[in-house]
C-alpha cells in the first residue's frame, strides 16, 4: 500500500511539473493535438500507478516521450506557417456577407442547427443578426453582429427548413401549414424544397430565407399580429 502511494506522489509530481511546462494553453483552449497528448499522457500515467509490477521508469519514460514530441509540434505551430494548418487546423468562417457557408460546415461535420445553437449560446437569434461568424480551430465560436443586430431579433425564430427538410414541431408551432410556406417559396422562385439551405420565421413574420448557392433574403410575411 504504502509503496503504492509513493509511486502514484512521484507520477503526480511528474505530471504537475510537465503540464506546468506544456504553457497555459495547455490548460485552458487547447489545439486538437493537444488535447491529443493530454488524454495519451492521462492513460500512460495510470498504467505505473495501478500496476506495481511495471517498473516505474518505463511509466515515466513514455511520458517524458510524449512531452517531447509535443514540444516539437509547438516547434512546428509556432515558426512554420503551412505546417501549422495541417498539425492545428485553420478558422472556418461559416456565416459571410452572402450568409451561410455550409461548404464549411459540412467540412466541421456541422449542420445548420448547430450553427443556430452556437449562435443562440452567444447571444444572437437572428441569422441575419451578424455579417460574420466562425469557429476556431480549437472549435471555439465567434461572431462578429450588424450595428442594429438588437432590433434585427425582436422575437425568437423558428427553424422551419433545415437542408432540404421541413422541421415538422416548428411548423406546428406557427400554426400554419406546410402548403403554406411552399406556396411562399413558389413565389421566391424556388419550387424545389431541397434546394433551401435554411428558412426560419419569427414570431412577426419576418423570414430568413437562403438557397443553396445563392444569398440569403430577408422579407415580411406581413402579419398582422405577433403570433408568439
Amino acid at each position: 500500500m504504502g509503496l503504492l502511494f509513493i509511486r502514484t506522489t512521484i507520477v503526480f509530481i511528474a505530471l504537475l511539473v510537465l503540464m506546468r511546462l506544456m504553457g497555459k494553453r495547455q490548460i485552458g483552449e487547447m489545439q486538437p493535438y493537444e488535447l491529443v497528448v493530454t488524454l495519451i499522457i492521462a492513460e500512460l500515467a495510470c498504467i505505473p500507478m495501478a500496476d506495481p509490477s511495471i517498473p516505474l521508469s518505463y511509466g515515466l519514460i513514455t511520458i517524458l516521450t510524449v512531452f517531447l514530441l509535443h514540444q516539437i509540434v509547438c516547434l512546428i505551430d509556432l515558426n512554420f506557417a503551412k505546417l501549422k494548418a495541417v498539425v492545428a487546423g485553420v478558422p472556418s468562417v461559416v456565416i459571410n456577407k452572402n450568409g451561410i457557408d455550409d461548404t464549411q460546415l459540412k467540412k466541421n461535420n456541422l449542420d445548420v442547427s448547430d450553427l443556430i445553437e452556437s449562435l443562440r449560446i452567444e447571444g444572437y437569434f437572428a441569422l441575419d443578426a451578424v455579417d460574420y461568424a466562425l469557429y476556431e480551430a480549437e472549435g471555439t465560436f465567434s461572431a462578429l453582429p450588424k450595428k442594429n443586430y438588437q432590433a434585427l431579433q425582436t422575437s425568437l425564430p423558428l427553424l422551419l427548413i433545415d437542408e432540404g427538410k421541413f422541421d415538422e414541431k416548428n411548423i406546428a408551432l406557427t400554426k400554419k401549414t406546410k402548403g403554406y410556406y411552399l406556396d411562399i417559396l413558389k413565389k421566391r422562385n424556388c419550387k424545389d424544397i431541397k434546394r433551401v439551405l435554411a428558412m426560419t420565421v419569427d414570431g412577426n413574420g419576418k423570414v430568413y430565407l437562403q438557397k443553396k448557392g445563392v444569398k440569403y433574403e430577408v422579407f415580411d410575411l406581413g402579419w398582422e399580429k405577433t403570433l408568439w
